[in-house]
């Protein structure tokens, strides 16, 4: 049975009314400022100033937001086979993705397929400020945006086929985690075999992968493979409950090698 998330809202408690009188302040000293004497010119420009900084970060940040979703549409016209998506991953899916890590072990995380980098940020918010992390991003567009974006973070343009040989060029001998946002459903049997080889490589005895499929994707016999495989690779396995805060919604598989 499927269960849904529901986020709770926050209640603002309701005071007096706007018409009643504003009780006064008593104080022992009689060199208290009475209340009409505050001066509100300057509380109003306080005001105003905080509302106009609220505006333009969100302006800003409506404008990156338009900017990562035009990107991810081009990507996605040039190459639907590799980018296999609609639209970028919300951050919902992220936090679901990254929180379930057992972040004090990690000693070096990888980012499969970082995109828009919304995995990315929570990657960074949740690791330990030692630990190492590098993303692998095929795509030429995202792997430019995403340099800029994250300029402490090596974002390696190239194929996660060859993560054994990126690994060496970090200096990484074994990996703790893995955070994929790769498309497997999109992905031929033997492309599938090939990645989840390649990642036995590099990824510890013990060792995580977080990695993500559609609900509406399930119906396709290249993610019931990929589920198949996912269970001959790993000792556990563990599908989370719905997104359904993201577009298409998704769950997350959960594996330990």
């Amino acid at each position: 049975m499927v269960q849904v998330d529901a986020s709770g809202s926050d209640v603002v408690p309701v005071g007096k009314s706007a018409t009643e009188p504003i009780p006064r302040t008593t104080s022992c000293s009689t060199a208290s400022t009475p209340v009409d004497a505050l001066p509100i010119y300057g509380y109003t420009k306080y005001i105003k100033a905080i509302v106009e900084s609220v505006g333009r970060s969100l302006a800003e940040r409506l404008r990156m937001a338009v900017q990562e979703y035009a990107r991810f549409i081009r990507e996605s016209i040039k190459r639907p086979g590799r980018v296999g998506a609609i639209a970028p991953s919300t951050q919902r899916l992220a936090t679901h993705m990254v929180r379930w890590i057992d972040w004090e072990s990690v000693n070096t995380v990888v980012e499969y397929g970082p995109g828009t980098g919304v995995f990315t940020s929570e990657i960074l918010r949740s690791k330990r400020p030692d630990a190492h992390f590098f993303a692998v991003e095929l795509h030429s567009e995202f792997a430019s945006a995403l340099s800029e974006q994250y300029p402490d973070v090596p974002i390696l343009e190239d194929s996660v086929a060859n993560i054994e040989a990126l690994c060496q060029q970090q200096g990484v001998t074994e990996v703790d985690a893995i955070i994929c946002g790769l498309p497997w459903a999109a992905f031929s049997d033997s492309a599938q075999t090939e990645y989840l080889d390649a990642m036995m490589k590099v990824l510890k005895p013990g060792g995580q992968l977080a990695t993500f499929a559609y609900l509406s994707g399930m119906v396709l016999p290249a993610a019931h493979r990929f589920r198949a495989k996912l269970k001959g690779y790993f000792g556990k396995v563990e599908a989370s409950r719905t997104v359904w805060l993201n577009f298409p919604p998704a769950f997350i598989y959960r594996c330990w090698r």
